[in-house]
């Protein structure tokens, strides 16, 4: 399959092309940064195209000939018209380009944040309800992707949680660009204060997991459907914190002297929980994030040894 890709240089994105390059997918990758990830530039069955999620052009002309589009890039802003502007109608104006040159299959990635308020059940069934600017984007998103039904072109959505990992080829690549890992990994070897609060974790899934999940929602004949991104397994902030600690022992014969500092803002010590059910009836995928976020752990805090 021919499939184009946004972000396929970004941290979920560069997972995702390294599952589907295993599977024989010939790849066309727009980018605003063509040699970020050197296992991609030199790759046979890969074609980067120099551009933006804007560049309305150069988006159409990459999708000559493609079978799918995988839309995984952000748009970002800091105000409520830029996130329109940036990250909704760049959402949109792909959408259309992909319909307007054939795609059979459309795959747009959304985010948890676009369900927003927390009920007694997350799935993919509750009403959207965000809470602020990114969720808002994500659900206007959402919308556009199910709305556009004057076409053949097959479009579901994923929904992802809390994405981690190391970069996904030796030598070459990207981990998350939210800073609470390496943060953390730096109070420890400096023996400072790590600040959490109290009860606070996510459903956490490896951005390998992640990737499974886009591979087999592409390889569907699925239609106008959501799928929820996460692992099975809830995860605390202070697990983490402490396996990093004991982690640091084991490395360098030595306890750190840093201190887990906890903010108490009265939140239940009984995880709130996103519904998994629907990956696994789908398509029979259950993840447990426990061991890769050993390795990342372990990953982030010899990054951190090796700047002391």
């Amino acid at each position: 399959m021919r499939v184009f890709i946004t972000g396929g240089t970004g941290f979920i994105g560069h997972y995702v092309a390294r599952e589907l390059l295993a599977s024989g997918h010939e790849l066309i990758i727009l980018t605003r940064h063509p040699d970020k990830i050197a296992a991609l530039t030199n790759h046979p069955k890969v074609t980067l195209l120099s551009g933006s999620i804007y560049d309305a052009a150069t988006i159409s002309k990459g999708l000559e000939g493609c079978d799918a589009c995988l839309h995984i890039a952000l748009g970002w802003g800091e105000t409520p018209l830029a996130m329109l502007e940036n990250d909704t109608r760049a959402t949109v104006l792909i959408l259309q380009a992909a319909s307007r040159a054939g795609c059979k299959k459309f795959i747009y990635t959304s985010s948890t944040a676009a369900m927003g308020k927390f009920r007694s059940v997350m799935n993919e069934n509750v009403a959207n309800l965000p809470i602020d600017l990114y969720g808002a984007t994500k659900a206007a998103g959402e919308a556009y992707v199910l709305g556009f039904r004057a076409t053949a072109m097959k479009r579901n959505i994923i929904r992802p949680g809390y994405t981690f990992g190391n970069p996904a080829f030796e030598n070459s690549g990207v981990s998350q660009p939210d800073k609470r890992f390496a943060l953390m990994a730096q109070a420890i070897v400096s023996g400072g204060e790590i600040h959490l609060i109290q009860n606070d974790g996510t459903q956490f899934i490896s951005a390998a997991d992640q990737a499974k999940l886009f591979h087999r929602v592409l390889d569907s004949d699925l239609n106008e459907e959501i799928f929820l991104g996460l692992s099975a397994s809830w995860i605390s902030w202070k697990e983490i914190a402490e396996e990093m600690l004991t982690d640091y022992e084991k490395i360098t014969g030595q306890k750190s002297a840093a201190k887990i500092v906890e903010q108490n803002l009265g939140w239940s010590d009984q995880p709130m929980l996103f519904s998994v059910d629907k990956i696994a009836s789908v398509f029979n995928l259950t993840f447990d994030a426990h061991e890769e976020m050993k390795r990342h752990i372990d990953w982030q805090l010899r990054n951190a040894l090796s700047k002391r």
